[in-house]
């Protein structure tokens, strides 16, 4: 039996997930429910005894924690003066977007997308330009004609990108990924990547850092890195921002730091070191486990639910999840399925671009609650 079959008990524990009625089962929103790496816990533990929870420090290890991280595992060399601590991606991307963009200039984002990149956009002021993705025969891919027109506008100044891509689950290849540095270099456009689901990749699979793709890319990129979504601390708010160019970089840190969203509290680096330096092991179960659940769901949708599909992917512990067969707007469609059948997805018009014809499914979940889910989706469907 794997640690990952536990069933654990959310409700009742000021859950933002879980927050729901006695008979429904979420599986939305991107948070496991699976307990951290023990060696985080045990750190938390040891941190708690102390006792004294007073202002707190960067440390050098911290540093070294992401920096040797990312060498080990991504084979990518980040300097340690190009780290930023920040409380959270996405309090360090409105921060980003206040102060590397005026008023009024366009933020481009390849959708669908992470619904939160259009509030940190709309919430200061800036124009959302989006660039959709071409779906075709069930595969998702850049059209790069069309992100060179958007970014070619005078008023475009930076552009979002999710690598690995939430929602579809998609890992940029290298060769997309210098494309896209190339195409923003040339209008001036910079690139902010979030990267917070980089570690969670079936196995076999791994990403590339935009940073890391060329050093045009490396030169106008602001990187958002983070252990919380791969090692479920999210609630603990410990980031990182990586900004290779001096001149970039310090405009950034300003901007955090005028925000004040550059001090973290008591456990944030502790966590992040535990995880980095000792929760290796625990990560390559977690993937293999998560890898096995998405293989489940597919092949279940598959042999079961005809009139659905699911998208591929191979990041993330999320399943986008084809529904236009059904013509019915997904917003509609998933609160009937919520109606029906207590499940509660997300809906993809919240990504925008074509999200009106998907759902998107959190598979961070024991086996046995994700065959729930499943029949659940199913008994729905049949039933709409």
């Amino acid at each position: 039996m794997s640690r990952f079959d536990e069933i654990i008990d959310r409700r009742n524990t000021e859950s933002y997930k879980w927050d729901v009625k006695e008979n429904e089962l979420p599986m939305w929103v991107a948070d496991m429910d699976f307990k951290t790496a023990p060696c985080v816990i045990d750190t938390l533990t040891k941190r708690v005894a102390h006792g004294v929870f007073g202002y707190s420090i960067v440390p050098d290890e911290w540093y070294e924690a992401y920096t040797n991280w990312w060498k080990r595992r991504h084979s990518f060399t980040i300097e340690k003066d190009w780290l930023i601590f920040t409380t959270g991606i996405v309090p360090a991307i409105s921060s980003i977007v206040r102060k590397v963009t005026s008023v009024a200039e366009n933020v481009v984002v390849i959708t669908p997308a992470y619904n939160i990149f259009f509030n940190s956009i709309y919430n200061n002021g800036r124009n959302i330009l989006e660039s959709q993705l071409i779906y075709e025969n069930g595969k998702y891919r850049i059209d790069l004609d069309d992100l060179e027109e958007k970014c070619k506008d005078p008023q475009s100044t930076l552009l979002i990108l999710c690598n690995p891509h939430n929602p579809t689950g998609i890992i940029w290849d290298k060769d997309t990924l210098i494309k896209i540095g190339d195409i923003c270099s040339r209008n001036n456009v910079t690139v902010l990547s979030d990267e917070i689901h980089c570690d969670i990749t079936i196995p076999g699979k791994e990403y590339v850092p935009f940073a890391s793709a060329s050093s045009v890319c490396k030169d106008i990129s602001i990187t958002c890195i983070s252990p919380t979504k791969a090692f479920n601390i999210a609630g603990l708010q410990s980031a990182a921002v990586c900004v290779p160019d001096p001149v970039l970089r310090h405009k950034v840190w300003r901007g955090l730091n005028t925000d004040e969203v550059a001090e973290g509290n008591v456990f944030a680096c502790d966590v992040a070191i535990s995880a980095f330096n000792e929760g290796e092991e625990w990560l390559n179960e977690l993937n293999a486990y998560i890898a096995q659940n998405r293989l489940i769901a597919e092949k279940y949708i598959e042999d079961n639910i005809p009139k659905i599909k699911a998208v591929k992917g191979e990041a993330t512990y999320l399943l986008w999840i084809d529904c236009s067969s059904l013509e019915m707007s997904s917003d509609i469609l998933a609160e009937e399925i919520r109606r029906l059948s207590g499940l509660y997805l997300s809906e993809g018009c919240e990504y925008r671009g074509d999200g009106r014809n998907f759902l998107r499914m959190n598979l961070a979940c024991s086996k046995s609650r994700l065959e729930d889910g499943l029949e659940r989706l199913k008994k729905a469907i049949e039933l709409i």
